[in-house]
């Protein structure tokens, strides 16, 4: 129950009250001027050692720093194109990145707000009965009494020594950390879309030369028939001739599913039922060909432009103000409150002048003993500090293996593919060459048998090699933490 206090401003103030009065006064200001301190660990963003250049650059690659917006238009795929300006803004992992960083912004606000008064209005009413028993209490005095109150409460702790301000920073890092954990699920999705979409051009090849060999197989099985039909063939040749042709229809099955799965997979990764795309996709076309040139720019550039190193720094720079949060609980808390309103008991009589009441003050509270709860916080907050400088080092490291070997792989596969068309040529005319022996027969149809099987095999190698080729640029794009920049309209 708040007791009501009257002023009378019928009597002059003496100077001690205005004295009192220019404290009162002189005090938030000067903690305001003293408010520029904050204790804890100034942040520092940490220096790393990387090296000057890559150990292995790939046929046409360039060292020089180039920016890596929008590389999937280098494989001048229109259908491509398509799929990932779709994804981008349908994408539900993509939108729960989004909503992340709502969500951190909304929390620095909450943060932020602890910076400024709280002010506050309450209204209540009581009734009461006083005991009877005591003899203290006048026969005059009111058995029963009502209280009717209204008023506005406001306080303000300042921060004096910077936890709220330090809280603030560690909330604006959390806010650069969800940005770039969305940009980090961004290049996730533009490669899992490349990815799945060179899949199914890849088993769409392999199905050309499925069919392109079944057919060539059946006229061999017909030409086997006829010649054994004319005496001039054994059964044998025809049975081998019809074992192949049946091993090789086999084969179908085993491309068809996974190409099918491809596109459900490609229809999710664009926020639709996975079986929406397959009209779209089942149209043959090209495996993307990778571009003459690859920029791959410097080791350095990592450290600028890999979401997740990025993250991981603004990670460490929270860890780092939340020993400042930590390190600000040793020091005394500075408050200014203050009430006005009005109180009264009879509401019939209420009177502005005679029923109002305040106060005002400053308050001063330090803890003495909390049993070495703020020294451990304080523990706490530097291990986790060292784990964030730990992570932040182990993803400058791990960026630099994944552009390594991303590096490494595409050029293996590229000498490979030199291989696999000289080879893929080889067999062609040693096709050709046995069907122009067995004609004249010259040799028996074991030996067309063995050049088909060659030339089959040759032929699904190369074209399981320009998948890979494409694929493992892809990953070395992803690698290289290329996309995000902007983001496709």
């Amino acid at each position: 129950m708040r007791t009501p206090i009257r002023f009378n401003y019928q009597y002059p103030v003496s100077a001690s009250r205005w004295k009192i009065a220019l404290a009162v006064l002189f005090m938030p200001c000067l903690l305001l001027f003293l408010n520029g301190c904050a204790v804890g660990p100034d942040y520092c963003p940490p220096k790393v050692s990387v090296p000057t250049s890559w150990s292995e650059l790939p046929q046409g690659g360039k060292s020089n720093p180039e920016s890596f917006v929008q590389w999937w238009n280098t494989f001048n795929d229109p259908v491509l194109d398509s799929l990932i300006m779709r994804a981008v803004p349908s994408n539900l992992d993509l939108r729960i990145a989004e909503v992340r960083v709502r969500e951190a912004r909304f929390q620095r606000g909450a943060v932020a707000s602890d910076l400024w008064p709280s002010l506050d209005t309450s209204a209540s009413y009581s009734r009461s009965r006083r005991s009877t028993g005591i003899s203290t209490i006048p026969p005059s005095a009111k058995i029963k009494r009502n209280l009717y109150e209204t008023g506005f409460d406001a306080s303000w702790e300042i921060d004096l020594f910077g936890g709220k301000r330090r809280a603030v920073e560690a909330a604006n890092a959390e806010i650069d950390a969800a940005v770039e954990n969305q940009r980090d699920v961004l290049i996730t999705l533009l490669a899992e879309v490349a990815r799945n979409y060179i899949e199914v051009r890849g088993y769409q090849r392999r199905l050309q030369i499925v069919y392109k060999n079944i057919s060539t197989q059946q006229e061999a099985v017909e030409i086997v028939q006829a010649r054994y039909n004319a005496g001039l063939s054994s059964e044998l040749d025809v049975v081998q001739a019809a074992a192949l042709l049946a091993t090789t229809q086999s084969q179908i099955p085993l491309l068809e599913n996974p190409m099918k799965q491809a596109i459900h997979r490609i229809g999710i990764l664009l926020g639709q039922k996975p079986g929406d795309l397959l009209t779209e996709l089942t149209k043959e076309s090209q495996i993307p060909h990778t571009p003459v040139t690859v920029p791959v720019g410097l080791p350095s550039d990592l450290l600028r432009r890999r979401p997740d190193v990025r993250r991981a720094e603004r990670e460490l720079a929270a860890a780092t103000a939340r020993i400042g949060m930590a390190t600000a609980d040793w020091f005394p808390k500075f408050s200014l409150t203050g009430s006005f309103g009005f109180q009264t008991e009879d509401i019939n009589a209420f009177s502005i002048t005679h029923s109002r009441l305040w106060s005002f003050g400053p308050t001063v509270r330090w803890p003495i003993f909390d049993a070495g709860r703020i020294r451990a916080n304080i523990r706490v907050q530097n291990a986790r500090q060292e784990q964030a400088l730990l992570n932040y080092e182990k993803a400058v490291l791990t960026s630099l293996e994944d552009v390594e070997n991303a590096l490494v792989a595409y050029t293996a596969e590229q000498v490979r593919r030199q291989n696999l068309t000289e080879a893929v040529n080889a067999n062609r005319r040693a096709v050709e060459l046995a069907n122009e022996l067995f004609s004249k027969g010259l040799v028996n149809f074991l030996n067309v048998l063995d050049a088909e099987r060659s030339l089959c095999k040759s032929e699904e190698e190369l074209v399981q090699n320009e998948r890979t080729v494409s694929l493992n640029l892809v990953i070395l794009y992803k690698a290289l933490g290329g996309g995000w920049e902007t983001e496709p309209s």
